[in-house]
């Protein structure tokens, strides 16, 4: 997707790199995440936060489930874009939530802790915001999928796109291609969370919708549709492209 996807919104392409791109339009892949959010946590009347909002787009579909729902964004550009159309938008990094302890049943976050500046930080900080009994909600994405979708820097140029077998490097070799985005094991994502006062409730892998594909050549989209989302069924679930993770406030 490029940011012509999103009218009044720019990144420059070394913005792209170091923040990502945010989602800018719901398909059935969003909707399908969403669900997966609303079945192991708990939306309804629920204090939301959505961290690293980008434009707002999950955090504009919270407000279906509840209207207690904020949204915290880095970018000043992204968080204008977000204000322009959802209350509740607050700029801030999530290694330093401008919240009291506690504030918040539900702390969810899309494809955002790969790119903080200090990731062990931002997990605290999520925890630190969570009620007891709240839940944190995260994906990520997974060491294990064959293509690094963040792009990469090459002869120190950054190029960007799906690039085939990065993260499947030794990290000396795959932090060099891809200094600007992280990607999890499953273990490295949970020992964010290890030694605090949390409890794994669930942890998967899910496989991309080919949104865009379904789009163009609508029968081979949702062939692979069908059969990559029948792998995370399997002990093929470990290439998937993204962790979904929910922890337990103590």
């Amino acid at each position: 997707m490029n940011d012509a996807d999103s009218p009044g919104f720019r990144r420059t392409a070394d913005e792209a790199a170091r923040l990502g791109h945010p989602s800018y339009l719901w398909r059935v892949g969003q909707e399908r995440r969403l669900a997966l959010v609303a079945s192991w946590a708990r939306l309804e009347g629920a204090r939301i936060l959505d961290v690293g909002c980008g434009v707002g787009m999950y955090t504009e579909h919270f407000h279906r489930f509840s209207p207690h729902v904020t949204g915290a964004e880095v970018d000043l550009g992204a968080a204008r874009a977000a204000r322009a159309h959802i209350p509740g938008i607050v700029l801030a990094p999530a290694e330093a939530l401008p919240f009291a302890a506690g504030s918040f049943d539900v702390v969810f976050s899309h494809e955002v802790i790969e790119h903080v500046n200090d990731d062990r930080a931002a997990a605290q900080e999520m925890l630190r915001v969570t009620a007891r009994g709240g839940r944190i909600v995260l994906f990520a994405p997974n060491r294990l999928y064959p293509f690094e979708t963040h792009g990469h820097y090459w002869r120190g140029r950054y190029h960007f796109g799906n690039t085939p077998l990065i993260n499947w490097l030794p990290d000396s070799l795959r932090n060099r291609l891809a200094p600007h985005v992280r990607a999890y094991t499953g273990p490295g994502l949970r020992g964010l969370f290890g030694e605090q006062a949390v409890r794994l409730v669930h942890h998967s892998v899910v496989y991309p919708g080919f949104d865009n594909v379904v789009a163009t050549r609508p029968t081979l989209g949702q062939v692979l549709r069908r059969v990559l989302y029948t792998l995370e069924h399997t002990a093929l679930q470990m290439f998937g492209l993204s962790h979904f993770i929910v922890f337990e406030r103590l």
